[in-house]
């Protein structure tokens, strides 16, 4: 009965598939991305979010997410809170722009509103289209570099100093040894292509952490329980206050912008990129259902800030689950089904020390640095727009701050040297607007 229903939801035999393929594909691709369970509300709640019921809230994003992907699309794409978006949520929005979680959940709430709408109209395509390719990459590679910094000030690595505003910290620490360590270990795992190596990873440092003293107590807290029920999540459920950024639009506007222009790039790129290893694309070398991709991914966005959360985006992850024959949306059911089960281990995952997901942040940040080689080197207008972009975020500890300036030097190169004919008007009136932004002292 079952391999029925699958095959009339998901056409298995047409997509050279089976249960048995899809399920050890669902397996692979949630060991690959179950991080997700313990950074995500690490970073969170250092925006000041209460830290009880952010696993449940993260584990419940993801399967609902997962399952919209699968059930809209058939790709076998999963989805979570992003990598990059929860930074920018915490750091940027909470922390440097002092907005509070709340209404900075109204912001997510807007931003998938507006993700949702362009989708659906297919606008997106043509904003996608208009902004310039090295943008994009000064973007991507920025909020990489961005993460690794977090990774390496949370872990001690890099602290701060009057003088030369960072230097490095106390690396005799036991806790920054291990980080150091961990890092290294993830490194390593990647290499030799070890599916989960960032879970890994912060297992054995929880595991060791375990046995090394700190204070009256041990690096890694002990506990009598490894499974139980999930935690509430009364505290952040339908807790977005959405008028915040209706009432305060004048200095919100570019927040909601930042968070839309990385979730759509974001969000084609994994789908392409993943959609390739599948052989999903079509011979001209296009995503045939990316307008249902996108809306799912859209409305996983809302349905996550209700919940409270950062944007749920899909995971580049999801490729481990393809390398291992996953090509329908069973694979992802099969993730979905692994998160639910997943909050019934928040206990162990409570217990997770903030130094073990330090090499999960800086791998991440590793990995989305990736894209800089697409860059056109020989291009100075290309190499000066992305360098500005990539050097802005961590500097300025500020998602939004990057994309601004970056839209600022590619327009002012192109005006200044007299190639403001391929410059799109897109691309002009952010420019003037982030301009107008910095005149007027608009923050």
């Amino acid at each position: 009965m079952f391999n029925a229903v699958f095959e009339k939801l998901f056409k298995l035999q047409a997509n050279g598939t089976n249960i048995k393929t899809e399920f050890i594909a669902g397996l692979t691709t949630f060991a690959a991305m179950s991080y997700v369970l313990v950074v995500n509300p690490s970073i969170l709640s250092a925006g000041g979010m209460p830290v009880v019921g952010l696993i449940t809230v993260t584990a419940l994003a993801a399967c609902i997410g997962t399952l919209l992907m699968a059930f809209m699309t058939n790709y076998p794409v999963a989805m979570a809170p992003g990598m990059g978006l929860n930074a920018f949520f915490a750091f940027t929005i909470c922390l440097t722009r002092d907005i509070q979680w709340e209404a900075a959940l109204g912001i997510v709430f807007w931003n998938g509103i507006l993700f949702l709408l362009l989708s659906v109209t297919g606008v997106r395509t043509k904003i996608a289209d208009a902004i310039p390719a090295a943008l994009k990459i000064g973007v991507q590679c920025g909020i990489g570099l961005f993460i690794a910094f977090i990774g390496l000030k949370n872990a001690g690595i890099v602290v701060d100093h009057p003088a030369t505003f960072v230097t490095i910290g106390d690396l005799s620490k036991p806790a920054t040894m291990l980080a150091v360590a961990g890092i290294l270990l993830t490194i390593v795992l990647f290499i030799k292509r070890v599916t989960g190596a960032i879970l890994i990873s912060v297992l054995v440092l929880t595991l060791i952490g375990a046995f090394i003293p700190v204070g009256d107590g041990y690096l890694t807290q002990h506990t009598d329980a490894f499974i139980g029920m999930p935690d509430s999540m009364s505290n952040t459920f339908f807790a977005m206050d959405i008028m915040y950024p209706i009432e305060n639009f004048a200095t919100t506007w570019d927040l909601i912008f930042a968070l839309l222009f990385v979730n759509m790039f974001d969000t084609i790129g994994t789908l392409i990129g993943v959609s390739r290893r599948a052989n999903l694309l079509d011979k001209e070398g296009k995503l045939p259902k990316i307008g249902p991709a996108m809306t799912a991914d859209a409305a996983a966005s809302v349905v996550g800030a209700a919940l409270g959360t950062s944007p749920v985006t899909s995971y580049v992850e999801s490729a481990a689950g393809v390398s291992s024959g996953g090509r329908t949306g069973l694979t992802s059911v099969f993730v979905a089904l692994c998160f639910l089960l997943a909050l019934f281990f928040t206990p162990l995952m409570k217990v997770i020390p903030l130094m073990a997901t330090t090499p999960a942040l800086i791998m991440v940040g590793i990995l989305m640095m990736d894209s800089f080689r697409q860059l056109d080197f020989d291009d100075l207008t290309a190499l000066a727009t992305a360098s500005v972009a990539l050097l802005a975020m961590p500097l300025t500890f500020s998602i939004s701050e990057g994309i601004a300036l970056g839209f600022i030097t590619y327009v002012g190169i192109m005006l200044g040297t007299g190639r403001y004919k391929e410059v799109t008007w897109i691309t002009y009136a952010m420019a003037a607007v982030f301009v107008l932004r910095y005149v007027l002292n608009l923050k």
